[in-house]
Parts: C-alpha cells; sequence; structure tokens
C-alpha cells in the first residue's frame, strides 16, 4: 500500500476517532468543568509534542548542513502560523468561551461553531498527512496515533457545548463526527503535495507544525486557562505532551 494510501486512511481513523469523545453524550448532559479543561490540556499537550517531535525534529534532520533548507523550516513554521491567522481572522466563527471570531456573519450560532472546530481539524489531518507523504511509516503512524489520541478529548469538548445550545443528543454525535471528517481532507492534500514534490517535505513538516502551534497557543490553551481550572489543564498539557513523546519514541 502506497504512503498516500496509509496518509489518507490514518487522517481518517484520526479523525473518526473525534466521535469517540462524544459517546458520553448518550448517557449524561453535563460534564465537570475541571475535568473538561483538564482534557483539553491534554490535547494540546499531544499536540505540541506532535509538532515538536514528529514534525519539527524530522524536518530539522533533513534541512541538517544546509542552511538554506535550515531557514525553510523556520520560514514554514512562520508561514503555517500566518495561514491559520489569515483563515481564523476571514471565516465567521464561533466559540463557546471567546465568542464569535473572524468577519462578521448573520450565520447561526450553530454553523458557527462547526466552522470553527473544522479550522482547527484541518491542521492535524495536514499533519499526518504530511508525515506519511514523506515516506516514514514509522513516524506516520506516531502522528496519527497522537493526533487520534487527543481527538478523543476534543470530540468530548466539542459534542457537550452542542447539547448545551439545545441540540439533540444524535445530532449533537453526528456533527461531532462531521467535524473530524475534515481531517482526511487536510491527510490528502498533505500526503499528495509531498509525494507530488519531495523537495518541499522539509518546509511541508514545518508549514503543518506552524498550523498547529497556531492553534495550542491561540485558541486550546487560552480556553482552559481562563478559570480556576487553570492549574488542573497545565497538567493535562504536561501528561499529555509525555504521553506523546514516548508514543514518538516507541514508534519513531
Amino acid at each position: 500500500m502506497s504512503t498516500f494510501v496509509l496518509g489518507s486512511l490514518a487522517s481518517l481513523i484520526a479523525g473518526l476517532a473525534t466521535a469517540t469523545g462524544a459517546i458520553p453524550i448518550f448517557f449524561t448532559k453535563k460534564v465537570n468543568e475541571k475535568f473538561m479543561d483538564t482534557i483539553l490540556g491534554f490535547a494540546a499537550g499531544v499536540m505540541l509534542a506532535a509538532t515538536s517531535f514528529s514534525l519539527l525534529i524530522p524536518a530539522l534532520d533533513i534541512a541538517k548542513g544546509n542552511i538554506f533548507l535550515i531557514f525553510l523550516v523556520a520560514a514554514g513554521v512562520l508561514i503555517g502560523g500566518i495561514f491559520l491567522d489569515v483563515i481564523d481572522k476571514n471565516i465567521p466563527h464561533f466559540h463557546t468561551m471567546g465568542g464569535f471570531e473572524g468577519r462578521s456573519s448573520r450565520m447561526n450560532k450553530l454553523i458557527l461553531f462547526i466552522l470553527a472546530i473544522t479550522i482547527h481539524n484541518f491542521p492535524e489531518g495536514l499533519a499526518v498527512g504530511v508525515s506519511f507523504g514523506a515516506g516514514n511509516v514509522k513516524d506516520g503512524l506516531a502522528i496519527a496515533i497522537g493526533i487520534g489520541l487527543q481527538n478523543i478529548p476534543e470530540g468530548f469538548a466539542v459534542a457537550f457545548p452542542l447539547l448545551a445550545e439545545g441540540v439533540s443528543r444524535k445530532k449533537a454525535f453526528l456533527i461531532t463526527l462531521l467535524t473530524g471528517i475534515v481531517e482526511p481532507v487536510g491527510g490528502v492534500i498533505g500526503a499528495g503535495v509531498v509525494q507530488i514534490a519531495k523537495p518541499i517535505l522539509p518546509f511541508a513538516l514545518a508549514f503543518a507544525a506552524g498550523a498547529m502551534l497556531f492553534v495550542i497557543s491561540d485558541e486550546i490553551i487560552p480556553e482552559t486557562h481562563k478559570k480556576e481550572t487553570a492549574r488542573a489543564a497545565t497538567y493535562g498539557v504536561i501528561i499529555g505532551f509525555v504521553i506523546m513523546m514516548l508514543f514518538d519514541v516507541l514508534l519513531g
């Protein structure tokens, strides 16, 4: 099986893990705020470690000894962050804690909420696709498992706010499932681009890293550190980082 197909499938499976986190909505309508912030912190930690060990370190290993490629990696991180920033500012979306962001819109709050999750999930799929597209199945597998792992609490955090907005359990589960489907889109793009143009691999890895760093710093960590639950969220970040680091070392 080609690395392109593997990357596409891996990003699909990682995206579908989002729906796993929505399963508890069939048993309860409320969730402890401290628990919610902790698992979101965990997701941020996993993403941060994946960015460091599965994207940036491989990119720098390829660039080693080549000044041009080293600067290309640095540029990739910056451009990836700027790309997400532009999308975030121009596509209207809604966060349960941050409120409305992006251009003003009359769209339904539920649609805007879904757009917010979609913006977050795209770089995750991109990261999986680029890793497999590089031809390193072990690194690709490590980041796919890590992204799938952090998608479970992310699905949890998507489904419960939907219930709070009056959405039915079945519809909330379906919406959560659909928000994960955008990841294989990013996966196909990432794997395809790298397969076609191997020389841009260090830039592609760095671009995915920059996009993920933007999501971590601009959205997830701020939203989990606004209340008295911030310390629990911080430990969630550390635990997530350590677990993803172990995955990367053992599988990579």
